[in-house]
């Protein structure tokens, strides 16, 4: 029985205290704390068993601190915003709990994914004795331990990596995200990298299209993107060749963010407005709907998944594995949407392995570091059931 402290009360946030609200049998004792105490309270409101909530700066550290110690967790679940990382697992190490996330670092003034200020952790985490786990997202998280499963179980090597994140579903907004608009807006507008022969190649954004026939939901455009998990997967999986990241987009979205774009409104930088300045992408994520109020008005599916392909018993091969997730079922069941659902239900799950100790260690570690096993087994009873296949070609050359 262990006792966890969720930091963030967004969409995500939501979706990882129903489902550690769910396992009842692990997480005996649940504090849900955010800026916003009135954010954790609605939440709390909607469960079937009584949690505990509190307000907390996760920006001052030593404010945490002192959260962390009133109430004794063992695991701090960030569920905050990327920024907030760092301040967290300073918070952590001065405690000595062990921490989970669900995205990398991101500095506040540059929009840029990388590992390397968590990764610098490492050595410090391990000489405390406490377990770090990165990025125990979706994508992040789960197509990572996707890829570690098909190395284990259908690859002596793989040569090639495709991630594919699809939404299909349709909230009626003509312009809104399905998770934080600013995490998703400087992700979608950054400079698109993959993984090729042991080098970063660089595109211009959304420079690099293909249509994919999705399972469940049809044919769409999807772009390449760079993304987090491809710089931990070709640090673990160095034998891959060539890793890629794509994702799904619309015509109406794209024709939004461009106009965006071309007046200034996903600048990152401050501009002088009547005596103050103001960051204009942090203006126009307080204009546009908050991902937490989609859940009732999104309909349709998502899937994301993997394509591999490479050698195993000296014959090529190539293999496809995804999951189908439906916005409205994730209604029904957490009151959230399937982008929310899809990234807080593998922390939860992530965050029950730390405590039961299928996954220990001491340091800071990504999840595909781990057997994918135990995961891959526990993660379709708590509603992401996965499919796997064989292809015949790789779809994507």
């Amino acid at each position: 029985m262990a006792r966890v402290l969720i930091i963030g009360a967004g969409a995500v946030g939501a979706v990882v205290t129903h489902k550690c609200a769910q396992a009842a049998d692990v997480f005996e004792h649940i504090l849900l704390a955010s800026r916003t105490r009135a954010k954790c309270d609605a939440i709390a409101r909607q469960l079937k068993r009584p949690i505990q909530t509190a307000q907390v700066d996760a920006d001052n550290v030593a404010e945490t601190v002192a959260l962390i110690r009133a109430f004794r967790p063992d695991l701090v679940m960030n569920i905050a915003l990327p920024y907030q990382d760092l301040h967290i697992m300073d918070a952590c190490l001065e405690t000595g709990v062990a921490y989970l996330d669900t995205a990398n670092y991101e500095p506040p003034d540059t929009a840029r994914f990388e590992y390397k200020w968590q990764w610098a952790y490492h050595e410090r985490f391990r000489a405390r004795g406490i377990l770090a786990v990165l990025g125990c997202g979706f994508d992040p998280g789960q197509t990572n331990l996707y890829t570690a499963y098909a190395r284990k179980h259908h690859f002596d090597r793989i040569d090639t990596l495709d991630i594919l994140d699809c939404n299909g579903g349709d909230h009626g907004y003509p312009f809104a995200t399905n998770f934080n608009p600013e995490i998703n807006i400087r992700e979608v507008t950054a400079k698109g990298r993959y993984w090729e022969d042991g080098r970063w190649v660089e595109t211009e954004p959304l420079a690099v299209k293909r249509t994919f026939d999705f399972a469940e939901v049809g044919p769409k455009n999807m772009y390449l993107l760079y993304h987090e998990e491809l710089e931990s997967l070709a640090r673990h999986f160095p034998e891959c060749r060539r890793m890629r990241f794509w994702m799904t987009f619309g015509d109406s979205y794209l024709t939004h963010l461009r106009v965006l774009q071309n007046v200034g409104m996903t600048r990152i930088d401050p501009v002088e407005f009547e005596g103050h300045k103001i960051v204009p992408l942090q203006f126009l994520k307080r204009l546009l709907p908050d991902p937490a109020s989609l859940g009732p008005r999104t309909k349709g599916k998502t899937n994301i998944g993997c394509i591999l392909q490479g050698v195993k018993d000296g014959r090529p091969r190539c293999y496809y594995i995804w999951n189908i997730c439906d916005h409205q079922a994730c209604y029904r069941e957490v009151q959230s949407q399937a982008v929310a659902y899809t990234t807080g239900v593998p922390a939860m799950l992530g965050g029950k392995l730390m405590v039961t100790g299928a996954w220990t260690g001491a340091g800071v570690f990504n999840v595909e570091q781990f057997d994918p096993d135990p995961f891959m087994r526990e993660i379709g009873r708590w509603g992401l059931p996965w499919q796997e296949t064989f292809l015949d070609r790789y779809p994507l050359d």
